[in-house]
């Protein structure tokens, strides 16, 4: 293959790869684009140009790597065991992001009733129920609540002390975390924050669709 032709398939791969959205196919491209560049610098001179070629082979493993990196985030194997068969309901968010939001967690099903929160107290541990009986209790109402919600996420997100009373029956089953060690996990791991902060979103979103006004609101809220 003659070098003047190699040069501009290598030139033209990074072109389209700058192009490209997907980020594994941009990869792909550009470790395609990186390799035509050490062919060229092995055939476009009397000897090859071994400098270039060690600082493009640097480069080319290095983008290896990082796919392998984006690659893994996307592997559900990445997932704790235990928390596999959660596939369909946290499809939204990648493995890899999952599994630091996970990291800290403890799944368990109730021996007894749990007053999760109390209206007006402070939340130190923030629950997602994944099924049994949720009932609540706000401005005097009682209501029950769909399984398959978090439980003190907004006194979480806030830090304010909780909005409602939440119990949860005998039997259900749980996923907990202890805020403080959450908000040191989020902390580190920015993009563990970001997909915990998405989940949630999309629980409250669900939630404020369900909701009815209270009966009796006090005056302040009229």
């Amino acid at each position: 293959m003659q070098p003047d032709i190699v040069i501009v398939l290598a030139g033209l791969a990074f072109i389209v790869g700058y192009l490209i959205i997907n980020q594994v196919i941009l990869r792909l491209v550009l470790l395609l684009g990186t390799a035509l560049y050490i062919l060229y610098y092995f055939i476009a001179g009397d000897a090859p140009l071994w400098g270039a070629i060690y600082a493009s082979m640097l480069t080319f493993t290095a983008n290896l790597i990082g796919l392998g990196l984006l690659l893994a985030r996307r592997a559900w194997w990445m997932v704790p065991p235990k928390f596999r068969d959660m596939r369909d309901r946290f499809a939204s968010i990648p493995p890899g992001d999952l599994r630091s939001v996970l990291r800290h967690a403890h799944r368990y099903r109730l021996e007894d009733d749990l007053v999760m929160t109390r209206e007006g107290r402070p939340v130190d541990t923030l629950y997602f129920v994944l099924s049994g009986r949720i009932s609540a209790e706000k401005l005097g109402e009682r209501f029950l609540i769909p399984s398959g919600v978090f439980v003190g996420e907004v006194a979480y997100l806030t830090g304010r002390p909780s909005s409602a009373t939440i119990t949860v029956d005998k039997g259900a089953e749980v996923i907990s975390w202890s805020i403080e060690a959450l908000a040191r996990q989020t902390r580190r791991n920015p993009r563990a924050r970001l997909a915990l902060e998405a989940l949630i979103s999309t629980d409250l979103a669900a939630k404020v669709a369900l909701a009815v006004a209270p009966k009796n609101l006090p005056p302040e809220y009229s």
